[in-house]
């Protein structure tokens, strides 16, 4: 069964149907993996004098360093979700798509809205919980009073929409892209498709990077 480009599949689970987009499962899980034999390759013989691999991880991580004002804390998390969404986005434009599934494709895996949504919710989670550590009751309700409530609603609503945000605006950004490549190489088979993949490149990069300093503002934000 077929929904939308993805391979989905339907089971039942407690007499309720439950679908998993499978092509998004594969890919997310191929991301997640690269990652992790790269990072343990890495870090298996660190080195005063650093080989070439080390040298561009620890480039890597200055990078990090550079963004978080040097809370290295909130690193794992926010180096995590930029290698993530960057190799997730990259995989759009690998041959990964010439394999023919038996619906939809191997396409990258945040151009489904459930791995965006879930990536927001990440998110939420934790930059709520700095929040709550650092200021406790204040976080929600920073004064008992009329004011005081109707700001706690307000930005109660506010901690929300902006993970909402996050996750559309990855989402929308990766399928538009892969959407127009897909009708191009329909139509012009070689060249005309070829500046946009290279320009899809590019956007793969800055949808991690914003998704990256937006999380860093909204756990600034909390625990200012």
């Amino acid at each position: 069964m077929s929904e939308i480009g993805h391979w989905v599949w339907t089971t039942a689970i407690n007499g309720n149907n439950y679908a998993f987009n499978l092509d998004t499962i594969f890919t997310m899980w191929f991301a997640m993996g690269v990652l992790i034999v790269v990072a343990y390759c890495v870090s298996r013989k660190l080195s005063l004098i650093p080989d070439k691999m080390q040298a561009v991880s620890e480039g890597i991580m200055k990078f990090f360093l550079s963004n978080t004002n040097g809370e290295t804390k909130h690193i794992p998390l926010v180096a995590s979700l930029f290698l993530f969404i960057l190799f997730a986005n990259l995989m759009g434009q690998l041959p990964l798509r010439i394999i023919h599934l038996k619906a939809g494709e191997l396409a990258s895996p945040t151009n489904d809205i459930n791995l965006t949504a879930g990536l927001a919710l990440i998110v939420l989670v934790y930059y709520v919980s700095c929040g709550i550590k650092a200021k406790g009751g204040k976080f929600f309700l920073h004064d008992l009073s009329v004011t005081g409530i109707i700001m706690m609603f307000v930005e109660i609503l506010d901690m929300f929409t902006r993970p909402m945000s996050l996750a559309i605006r990855l989402f929308a950004n990766v399928f538009a892209g892969e959407m127009l490549i897909t009708v191009l190489l329909g139509i012009f088979a070689y060249f005309l498709p070829l500046p946009i993949m290279l320009f899809e490149l590019l956007i793969a990069f800055i949808q991690a990077l914003v998704f990256m300093l937006l999380t860093i503002s909204y756990i600034t934000t909390a625990e200012e």
